[in-house]
């Protein structure tokens, strides 16, 4: 029996046309869902993702300008006060694949309950068997992809596939990039609160990130104040001054941003572009060669991330050899360390 799968995804990435298999739909559909869509960043609901897009999409932005003015009886065009600045971030997916060389025997015990009869092809396994080593599969393709979201970086390498969120937040001049000296995470995250612009400081989207590390300190920091927080028995709770923090596990140590987290478009400023090439073999599983026993998979993908609006990206980065740097141009701060006793 062939074994190959032919899918094809249409706008809505959960719409998916099997034909000439032997797979169950649930698993091949949370193969295609997570390969393209799902990974922490994505299942945490901090970022907008916008499926189906092959070649290039451009984010708007708009900013307008201050306004109102004194009454006039008679206005004229020289009145005019405030204007409508429009601009595009974009996003164009990268292409790159997911291919692998394998031996069905390696995997016995996978499907050792079902106990397979006669020579042991792919083909022959029953679907559940097939399907766990499918979820296999999926599996690590969504720890890589979660990597990529935050850190990716596009370049020749097998490693450099397309750039990711922090990648692409370093090219923008309108960032804000807040300085500071101080070693404990309460004063990290007091200095980081400060270059938060007012207009989104009560946003209900508003985050701050961090890696799991970093949060450990600030929970520990919590903890030893004595009745003020939680003890030792118990995690503080994830937040600072009223914003949530949410721990991304991909996100790098000595690195906080504080920024509109959402799925939606509308509230959200961080966005991700994937889709699966319009290719009649997007994902196929067959045999190496008529005479051998060995299989391959291979998926082919599409993915690109950017942030909409630089100046709702506020960040401090005290790694040594840090990639956002204060300057005095731009949306960047320069401001010395933060210090005093706040509270989380």
């Amino acid at each position: 029996m062939n074994c190959k799968l032919f899918i094809q995804i249409s706008k809505n990435i959960m719409a998916l046309k099997i034909q000439n298999t032997n797979y169950n739909g649930e698993v091949l559909e949370r193969l295609l869902t997570v390969a393209t869509t799902s990974n922490e960043i994505v299942e945490k609901g901090l970022i907008h993702v916008i499926p189906g897009v092959s070649k290039k999409l451009s984010i708007p932005r708009l900013r307008v300008g201050t306004m109102l003015q004194k009454r006039k009886e008679n206005p004229t065009v020289d009145d005019t006060k405030g204007d409508f600045n429009y601009s595009e971030q974009s996003l164009e997916p990268k292409d790159f694949m997911a291919f692998t060389v394998f031996n069905p025997r390696t995997f016995e015990q996978i499907w050792r309950p079902w106990q397979p009869k006669g020579d042991l092809v792919f083909a022959e396994l029953p679907p559940s068997a097939q399907n766990a080593l499918l979820d296999a599969l999926s599996k690590q393709v969504q720890f890589e992809l979660g990597n990529y979201y935050i850190n990716g970086e596009y370049g020749d390498s097998d490693s450099q596939l397309f750039n990711g969120i922090l990648t692409q937040a370093a090219k923008d001049s309108d960032v804000v990039v807040v300085s500071s000296t101080a070693t404990t995470m309460v004063d990290r995250l007091k200095a980081l609160r400060e270059k938060i612009p007012v207009a989104i400081m009560e946003n209900p989207n508003l985050r701050i990130l961090m890696s799991p590390s970093d949060f450990n300190k600030y929970d520990d920091e919590l903890t030893a104040r004595e009745y003020k927080n939680r003890d030792e028995t118990t995690r503080n709770i994830k937040m600072y001054k009223d914003i949530k923090i949410e721990t991304l596990a991909a996100w790098p140590d000595d690195v906080l941003v504080a920024t509109l987290c959402s799925p939606d478009a509308m509230t959200s400023n961080l966005f991700a572009a994937v889709n699966l090439q319009d290719d009649e073999h997007v994902i196929q599983i067959d045999k190496v060669s008529a005479m051998s026993e060995l299989y391959f998979f291979k998926m082919l993908m599409k993915a690109d991330t950017n942030i909409a609006f630089g100046e709702e990206f506020i960040v401090l980065d005290r790694r040594e050899s840090a990639t956002f740097k204060a300057t005095t141009s731009g949306g960047s701060s320069s401001d010395e360390s933060a210090s005093g006793d706040s509270e989380g």
